[in-house]
C-alpha cells in the first residue's frame, strides 16, 4: 500500500458546528480532516504469521489480549464444529421406494406358471438349498451373531456362486476367532478378513465394506442389524435385494421381494412385465405391485434354485422344464440338431460299416 493511500486511510472527517452570523437558528458546519488512531489489525496479523509454527503458550504471549481472546473464541467455535462432523454419519439413510405410482397388472397364467416352478424345485435340489445366505446363521450361538452372520452372507454373495460365498463364510468365522460378531470383525486386521474372503468377487472391496459396516452397527445400532430397509442400505456395500432378504432371514420381517440376477431374468424371460425391467429394482417394483403378499418371502429361493440348476443363464434347459410343455415360457428353446450331430448319430449306429466297409472294399480292389 503506498504512502498517500495509508495517510488517506488514516484521516476521518469531522463536523465543527459554528454559530451562523444571519440567523440563530442556523448552525452551518465546517468540514475539518483529523487523523484517525491506526488500527492494531495489520500488526497482529503480521505476529500471527510470524507465530504460526509456535506453540499455543508463545502465541498467547506474543500475541495482544484482545487477538488472544478472539483466536481462542476461533478455537471453540471450530472445535465444536469438528465434534459436530464426527457424530454425523457417514453415508445418511436413503429412501427405498416400495411401491409404484401406478400399479403393474398381474400378468396371464402366472399363478400356473408360479406352481409349476414350484414343484420342479420340490423335486431339483439347488445349490442355494444348502449354501444360501440362511444357513450360515446356524453355526451361531447368540441371536445378534447369528443375524450379523446373515449380513456378512449376503454381502459377500454379491457377484459369487453360493458354493464360494458359503466357504467364504466359514473360512471367515474361524480367522476372526470362531464367532461372527461385530467386536471381532473390527478387532480383525485386514489382512485377516482379505485372506479368508479372496475367492469371493470383489474381495478387497468387500473387505473394507465388511469393516466399515461393522463399525457403524457397533456406534449407530447396538452391535446389530438394523431393522428397516433405509438403515440397512446406509451401510457400506448393502443394497435393496441384501435388505429385503437380511430382514425375511433374520427378523423374519417380509417387508419386499429381494430380486437379484436370477429373478430379474427368469421373470423377463416369463414376459411377467409388460416391458422388459432394465435393472433388478424396477423388476422388484413390477412384482411387488401385482405379486400377493404371502409370495414375496419365498419367490427369491424358489427362482434362485431354478436359475441355478433349469433356467440357466447360458443354455437353458428347456427340454427338462414343464413350462415349455404346458407354453408357459414365451422365451422356451426348441432343441435344435445340427448337421455334425446328425453325421455322428449315424455314424455311432453302425460303427461296424463305417469303420470296415471302405476298408475291405479298398483290400478286395487292391487285390
Amino acid at each position: 500500500m503506498s504512502a498517500a493511500r495509508r495517510v488517506a486511510t488514516e484521516r476521518a472527517t469531522r463536523l465543527a458546528v459554528k454559530p451562523s452570523p444571519y440567523h440563530a437558528a442556523v448552525n452551518p458546519c465546517d468540514a475539518q480532516e483529523s487523523p484517525r488512531p491506526s488500527t492494531a489489525r495489520r500488526r497482529i496479523r503480521v505476529k500471527r504469521e510470524d507465530v504460526e509454527h509456535d506453540g499455543p503458550e508463545d502465541l498467547a504471549d506474543r500475541l495482544p489480549a484482545a487477538a488472544t481472546k478472539k483466536r481462542a473464541t476461533a478455537k471453540t467455535e471450530t472445535s465444536m464444529t469438528m465434534i459436530g462432523t464426527k457424530s454425523r454419519s457417514p453415508k445418511k439413510s436413503k429412501v427405498i421406494p416400495q411401491s409404484l405410482a401406478v400399479p403393474h397388472p398381474a400378468p396371464e397364467r402366472w399363478k400356473e406358471a408360479y406352481d409349476a416352478i414350484k414343484e420342479m424345485r420340490s423335486r431339483i435340489p439347488a445349490p442355494v438349498d444348502t449354501m444360501g445366505c440362511d444357513q450360515a446363521q446356524w453355526n451361531e450361538q447368540d441371536p445378534k451373531n447369528s443375524r450379523f452372520a446373515t449380513l456378512i452372507s449376503l454381502m459377500l454373495s454379491s457377484q459369487t456362486k453360493d458354493e464360494v460365498t458359503d466357504a467364504a463364510v466359514a473360512k471367515l468365522r474361524t480367522g476372526v476367532g470362531g464367532s461372527l460378531s461385530v467386536d471381532a470383525v473390527i478387532a480383525a486386521d485386514e489382512t485377516t478378513i482379505s485372506d479368508a474372503i479372496s475367492k469371493v468377487g470383489f474381495w478387497r472391496r468387500k473387505t473394507q465394506y465388511i469393516k466399515q459396516a461393522a463399525q457403524r452397527l457397533r456406534d449407530d445400532f447396538d452391535s446389530d442389524v438394523p431393522k428397516t430397509v433405509d438403515e440397512l442400505c446406509s451401510l457400506p456395500g448393502v443394497g435393496p435385494k441384501m435388505a429385503f432378504l437380511a430382514l425375511q432371514v433374520a427378523w423374519k420381517l417380509n417387508l419386499g421381494i429381494g430380486v437379484d440376477v436370477h429373478v430379474h431374468r427368469i421373470t423377463n424371460r416369463l414376459s411377467w412385465h409388460q416391458r422388459p425391467t432394465k435393472n433388478p429394482e424396477e423388476t422388484r417394483l413390477n412384482l411387488q405391485s401385482w405379486l400377493p403378499k404371502e409370495l414375496h418371502g419365498e419367490i427369491n429361493h424358489m427362482l434362485v434354485g431354478f436359475g441355478q440348476t433349469v433356467c440357466l443363464p447360458v443354455g437353458p434347459k428347456c427340454d427338462s422344464c414343464t413350462l415349455s410343455s404346458a407354453r408357459l415360457c414365451p422365451s422356451a428353446q426348441a432343441k435344435k440338431s445340427t448337421k455334425r450331430g446328425s453325421r455322428d448319430a449315424v455314424s455311432t449306429n453302425s460303427p461296424a460299416e463305417s469303420e470296415s466297409g471302405p476298408k475291405i472294399e479298398i483290400e478286395v480292389d487292391n487285390a
